[in-house]
């Protein structure tokens, strides 16, 4: 696989699917290798994916600075692989945690930015609440499926400040639009390609300055693509409206059914969006 290397020396690797101009795309996590991305449901059809392994994971090196995991430290990764691509301006898109790494990128180097598309985005960068009640009203579509009272008792004990280990782990399928044993696997897989100790610092302090970064996003003029999943209580569909109005030139999209990985629950109108939006 290719490799280039950050600044620090660290030397990282990507992933390259399709053909036609590059979109470079950070995955969430957060910190877990692009692997769980595969070609987001075929977008590979109509652009070349770059996919970033970030730092200690997938196939890029463990740094020598373990602070080096931290969110506003890893801009500069992004802005290295630009060059390495020989790109004066780059599309980019983020899924999850990797949403936090696209903002903070779009806020230091917004020149360098064309097309932006955020996926079932987290908010950490950007500071919005996120109500325990918004998350619960999210799911309760949701109530005839047999796993869903114990999941929905966890997301309440969760939202209320009664958080376990089990709890976090109860309410995982909530994340996907069909709980089946395909995304079991999915979800089981993922767990091994996530670096925790790096996890552990990515939103750690000093990570985030929201208001900067809200205000930075204000003046950003290129076109911004924000998807949310109709039934995902990770990026609830009210939360990213209100993260799309952060932007001068943004587009919503609310995706039926899905959860916090759309191209997995219906990668057609997945795709479908995401291309219209990229071309």
């Amino acid at each position: 696989m290719p490799t280039y290397s950050a600044p620090d020396d660290t030397r990282l690797a990507y992933h390259v699917f399709g053909e036609g101009p590059p979109l470079i795309c950070l995955p969430g996590g957060p910190m877990q290798s692009s692997d769980y991305l595969g070609e987001l449901g075929g977008l590979s059809a109509h652009r070349q994916l770059i996919m970033l392994d970030p730092r200690g994971t997938g196939g890029s090196a463990v740094p020598g600075d373990p602070a080096s995991y931290r969110c506003d430290r890893l801009v500069e990764d992004i802005d290295a692989l630009r060059g390495h691509l020989g790109l004066d301006r780059m599309d980019l898109l983020g899924h999850s945690s990797g949403v936090n790494l696209a903002a903070l990128y779009v806020a230091r180097h917004p020149e360098r930015v064309g097309r932006l598309a955020l996926i079932t985005p987290s908010v950490w960068a950007v500071g919005i609440p996120i109500p325990g009640e918004v998350r619960r009203k999210t799911v309760r579509a949701r109530h005839a499926e047999p796993w869903f009272p114990a999941a929905y008792a966890a997301l309440e004990a969760i939202t209320e400040g009664r958080a376990t280990a089990d709890t976090w782990q109860a309410i995982t399928p909530f994340s996907y639009g069909r709980w089946d044993e395909e995304a079991q696997a999915f979800e089981s897989a993922g767990e091994a390609q996530r670096n925790d100790e790096a996890a552990g610092v990515f939103a750690g302090e000093g990570a985030f300055d929201p208001d900067a970064t809200r205000a930075a996003l204000g003046r950003f003029e290129g076109p911004v693509l924000l998807l949310a999943g109709e039934v995902d209580p990770g990026a609830p569909p009210v939360t990213v409206t209100e993260f799309a109005g952060l932007f001068p030139n943004a587009e919503l999209v609310v995706q039926p059914g899905a959860g916090h990985f759309p191209w997995r629950d219906d990668p057609d109108r997945f795709v479908a969006a995401t291309a219209e939006f990229l071309a």
